[in-house]
C-alpha cells in the first residue's frame, strides 16, 4: 500500500508559512535594532550637549563673578578722584600761601595699607 502525500504537503505549507513568519520577524528585528541604535546615538548626543551646556553655565558664573569685581572697582573710582581733588586743592592752597613754608604738605607721603591683615580680620 502506498502512503498518502497529503500530510507532507501540509507540513510543506506549514514550513513555508513559518519561513514567511521568520522573514517577517527578522525584518522586524532589524528595524528594532536600527531604532535602538538611533536612540543610543540620541542619548550620546544628549550627554555631549549636556556637558557643553554645563561648561557654558560655568563660564557664565565666572563672568558674573568678574562683573561683580569690576563693579566694585568702578565703585571706588569716584572716591579716588574725590581724594585726588582734595589733595590737589590743599596743595594749591599751600603753594599760594608762601608764609607757611614750615608746614609740610598734607598728603605728600605714601602710606602702606596692610591688606592681608585687614582681609584676615574681616574673615574672622
Amino acid at each position: 500500500m502506498r502512503q498518502s502525500i497529503a500530510p507532507s504537503r501540509i507540513s510543506h505549507a506549514a514550513s513555508l508559512a513559518s519561513q514567511a513568519n521568520n522573514a517577517t520577524a527578522t525584518s522586524r528585528l532589524l528595524e528594532k535594532k536600527k531604532e535602538f541604535e538611533a536612540v543610543a546615538a540620541l542619548e550620546r548626543a544628549s550627554a555631549l550637549f549636556l556637558k557643553r551646556i554645563e561648561g557654558l553655565a560655568d563660564d557664565c558664573e565666572v563672568m558674573a563673578d568678574a562683573g561683580q569685581v569690576h563693579g566694585q572697582v568702578l565703585e571706588q573710582w569716584p572716591l579716588m578722584f574725590q581724594s585726588l581733588s582734595l589733595f590737589l586743592n590743599s596743595r594749591e592752597q599751600h603753594l599760594s600761601d608762601p608764609g607757611d613754608a614750615t608746614v609740610p604738605l598734607t598728603g605728600e607721603r605714601l602710606v602702606r595699607v596692610p591688606l592681608d591683615e585687614l582681609q584676615a580680620d574681616a574673615s574672622k
